[in-house]
């Protein structure tokens, strides 16, 4: 099962949340998709993901992306990725 937390974080308060939930088996692979499920849910352009990325999220079971790991303009200063599954 993959559950996921997605944060979006303005002036150091969380402005929008959504948990991200599907019933398959939680693989790396498709880490990007997931991040794109959940980012669509809120409404937010999709962050360009680095293996960095996704090594901080496997050891930490958490991400944060900056607005300048997006290709569009965001209004927020930060997104948080964490891992509700383990």
């Amino acid at each position: 099962m993959v559950r996921i937390w997605f944060k979006v974080i303005k002036d150091n308060k969380t402005k929008k949340q959504h948990v991200y939930e599907n019933d398959e088996k939680f693989t790396y692979s498709h880490f990007s998709e997931y991040v794109a499920a959940g980012c669509y849910a809120l409404d937010e352009a999709t962050p360009v993901i680095i293996k960095n990325h996704i090594m901080n999220f496997a050891k930490y079971n958490s991400v944060k992306f900056s607005p300048d790991d997006f290709v569009e303009k965001v209004d927020f200063d930060k997104l948080v990725i964490e891992n509700l599954d383990r």
